[in-house]
């Protein structure tokens, strides 16, 4: 059952001690922004799917609920609030052009690259019908984009009644769960880039408290800032330039008894800013100069990777750190090596992922790459447990999922895989979905929301054969 979209185009006229909270989440069956509550990416109201085929020619769908075309690119992940289902795209005014997916080693942008509709999709969370579009901006891009990403990258974050979209360089949108634009804001041009080439804004806002959090680290002028959800007006804002040159991950916000940290991933520095005020509590010497991963909350700590230019460590912190941290303390007097050995719980050198954010999933650190690579560590030790391909072409560029006893990792080759959770490699099951998958996928109460290159699918295994 594929629905047609309806052609509504609205004028934009119209628990413990420690807490982690990426997104206040209306319930918890709502996966209310990217990775869902704390950017774990676990689901925390029962199991994912093991097994399904969403892939036609690959014979009679099994395990699909619905599955609906959508317009336009976008890896914007679909986030679930209450009954509904949130996704961004880009649609080109002129033409349908492709993503070109053999084009990871390339620094190249898009071509043909016209007038864009930036639009934010709603649909029903039972059906999959389209409740509603908003077209938030027209007109040329501000920025270019790299030919295997979108104009679309973001993705969108539900606090309360309020729906926050980030588009980067073409602003910033607040509507309520109708549709109906609540205010919106320009942040100039946000041209993530390097080499020169603009490849594309990626770092998706977090809510936290009535106010919004976001990362605009374009290399000539980069800053984090904190927005009123109310309004959109200014909290606070700091200049990046000195701890950051470019990054494309999203804020974590992490919240202890004492203080709301707002967690960056970045390079040359990691940071952690104050999240009432933008005061630096600490930073961490990054390896990493394309620093992609967004930092998660697991066991208490704060789990940070990059991996790009000869670098791919993985840094387990803890929060309550303060100051300029260090993993090697050679250099440093006796307290200061005592701080340090505190405040670092492990690292690796090699072994993180550059593009997907990884995912704990009982005792073990899941990460995957973009060259099919699967590794695997004790999350409390960094003991490293695997390191095994999933297939030929098989990349992953969506971030990690899981519940206690799977790990999902969405592929370019258009399947989704299911790991066991586990320190041994073991692939449960592969599960075809018709086209590459880059976004990262969502649940909620049991059932998976994929978003491939063309659809997006509900899967839930109780479930009958889509029609």
């Amino acid at each position: 059952m594929i629905w047609k979209p309806f052609l509504t185009t609205i004028p934009i006229a119209a628990l413990s001690l420690t807490l982690a909270c990426h997104a206040c989440a209306q319930s918890p069956t709502d996966w209310a922004a990217f990775r869902g509550e704390g950017a774990r990416g676990v689901a925390s109201d029962g199991s994912i799917p093991q097994s399904w085929n969403a892939d036609p020619e690959n014979g009679p769908h099994e395990g699909v609920i619905w599955e609906t075309e959508v317009p336009g690119l976008g890896h914007s992940s679909p986030v679930v609030a209450g009954d509904r289902v949130f996704l961004l795209t880009a649609i080109a005014d002129d033409g349908e052009p492709e993503l070109n997916i053999a084009a990871g080693g390339n620094i190249e942008a898009a071509e043909n690259d016209g007038e864009q509709s930036w639009i934010v999709l709603c649909y029903d969370k039972a059906t999959g019908g389209e409740l509603w579009r908003q077209i938030a901006h027209q007109g040329m891009p501000r920025a270019t984009r790299h030919s295997k990403a979108t104009h679309a990258n973001t993705t969108v974050c539900v606090s309360g009644d309020r729906v926050v979209a980030c588009f980067g360089s073409e602003g910033l949108y607040c509507y309520d769960l109708d549709g109906t634009l609540i205010w919106k804001r320009d942040l100039g041009v946000i041209d993530v880039s390097k080499y020169g080439i603009g490849w594309g804004y990626a770092s998706s806002p977090a809510i936290h408290d009535n106010r919004i959090a976001l990362i605009c680290d374009d290399p000539d002028h980069p800053f984090a800032t904190v927005l009123n959800l109310t309004d959109g007006e200014e909290v606070w804002k700091v200049d990046r330039a000195d701890v950051c040159e470019r990054s494309w991950g999203s804020p974590l916000i992490y919240q202890t008894e004492d203080t709301t940290q707002m967690i960056v991933n970045g390079w040359p520095w990691i940071v952690s800013y104050d999240f009432g005020t933008g005061e630096e509590l600490w930073r961490l010497e990054g390896g990493g100069d394309n620093p992609i991963p967004t930092p998660f909350e697991a066991n208490g700590w704060i789990y940070i990777t990059n991996a790009h230019g000869g670098k791919a460590p993985i840094y387990v912190v803890r929060p309550d750190s303060r100051g300029t941290l260090s993993v090697n303390s050679e250099d440093k007097s006796d307290e200061e090596s005592d701080e340090d050995s505190n405040a670092i719980v492990w690292s690796v050198e090699r072994g993180g992922s550059y593009m997907s954010t990884p995912v704990v999933s009982g005792d073990y650190l899941y990460l995957g790459n973009s060259n099919g690579v699967v590794r695997c560590f004790h999350a409390r030790t960094g003991e490293k447990m695997f390191e095994k391909r999933l297939g030929k072409g098989a990349g992953v560029i969506a971030s990690l999922i899981a519940d206690n006893e799977k790990v999902i990792c969405a592929s370019e080759d258009g399947n989704v895989y299911v790991l066991e959770s586990g320190p041994e490699f073991n692939v449960l099951e592969t599960n075809p979905m018709g086209e590459p998958c880059f976004a990262t996928p969502a649940v909620s109460s049991g059932t998976l929301f994929v978003r491939t290159t063309k659809r997006l699918v509900a899967i839930h295994p109780d479930q009958s054969p889509s029609n």
